[in-house]
């Protein structure tokens, strides 16, 4: 109940104040995150990723959406491309955009977000290691507990929910019904 009510006023905190749009999304005009009602709030266990189309560490190409890897640029096995929210970890927040799709088979075992690794570097404490694509300084820890906030979805497919793992197929669905939002944001 305790992470709930810290949830609740860190989402209440958000849409009150507001705040810097994503690095991406401040490029492409987009309106911050923040400043837009809360669509639907959880926590899940985060991976990260780097994919810059090196072929090195694993790297599969450039990330699904068409656009280049970047802070902000996370992987969902089911969200729409282009939704955007942000995640807080350890009371740091940063705003995120859904660029791509994974985690793939570690989405079935509870990792449903995948950050990418500068996110997950400043998140954590480490640093992002240009030359191998990880995350160093952070004891070999590659999954993170984070809670999440989605602010707006994104219009292609995926499902407008809490998210499911990639094998269920949702990531090629499109979801037409309007999502819910959550009971304790819409009493504001």
């Amino acid at each position: 109940m305790r992470s709930v009510a810290m949830l609740a006023a860190s989402v209440l905190s958000a849409v009150t104040i507001g705040a810097g749009a994503t690095q991406a999304h401040a490029q492409q005009g987009s309106t911050t995150a923040t400043a837009q009602h809360a669509m639907l709030m959880g926590s899940t266990t985060a991976s990260y990723f780097w994919d810059d189309s090196s072929g090195r560490a694993g790297d599969t190409g450039l990330p699904a959406a068409g656009k280049p890897m970047q802070k902000g640029l996370v992987a969902s096995p089911s969200w729409p491309l282009m939704t955007e929210g942000y995640v807080i970890y350890q009371g740091k927040k940063l705003p995120f955009f859904v660029g791509d799709r994974g985690p793939g088979d570690p989405s079935s075992r509870g990792v449903m977000l995948d950050l990418d690794a500068k996110t997950f570097a400043e998140l954590t404490g480490g640093s992002f290691n240009a030359h191998t694509l990880g995350v160093d300084g952070v004891g070999g820890n590659g999954h993170i507990k984070v809670d999440y906030v989605v602010t707006k979805w994104g219009d292609g497919v995926g499902k407008k929910s809490h998210p499911v793992a990639f094998s269920s197929g949702a990531w090629a669905q499109k979801d037409a019904g309007p999502a819910v939002v959550p009971v304790s944001v819409k009493n504001d």
